[in-house]
């Protein structure tokens, strides 16, 4: 099974949404994980969370047993997060409260969320992802 991960962030999130999300998926599991921007000078992003979060996460995805399509989206940096009217925030489809955020996404509509304090939580990531 695979896991293909397509990044995304404001700016051309959208575009990346109705690609991998509008049509027939041929029966993949589809995820979205909001996460923080990564710092320039490491891998890791300025969430703490964040970085406990998808190590776990993509351990789970690579044992899964479906072919699994994540799109990350990154809520850009600590300043832009921290603004009330942050498009991921208002949207009524994610109403994001906080990073790590994972959605699994089905039949045009949020089927399953795992917020920052759950997102690490390995029997929590299972039961969302079967």
């Amino acid at each position: 099974m695979t896991v293909e991960k397509v990044d995304a962030t404001v700016a051309d999130f959208d575009g990346h949404f109705e690609k991998l999300f509008a049509g027939d998926d041929g029966g993949k599991l589809k995820l979205l994980l909001f996460l923080a921007d990564r710092e320039p000078s490491s891998s890791l992003t300025w969430c703490p969370d964040c970085n406990v979060a998808e190590p776990v996460i993509y351990e789970k995805l690579e044992s899964v047993g479906k072919d699994v399509v994540l799109l990350r989206a990154f809520v850009g940096d600590k300043p832009t997060w921290r603004d009330p009217a942050h498009p991921w925030r208002v949207d009524p489809r994610f109403a994001l409260k906080g990073v790590p955020t994972l959605l699994r996404w089905d039949k045009g509509a949020a089927a399953g969320r795992l917020e920052d304090d759950e997102a690490n939580v390995g029997d929590k990531i299972d039961a969302l992802l079967n």
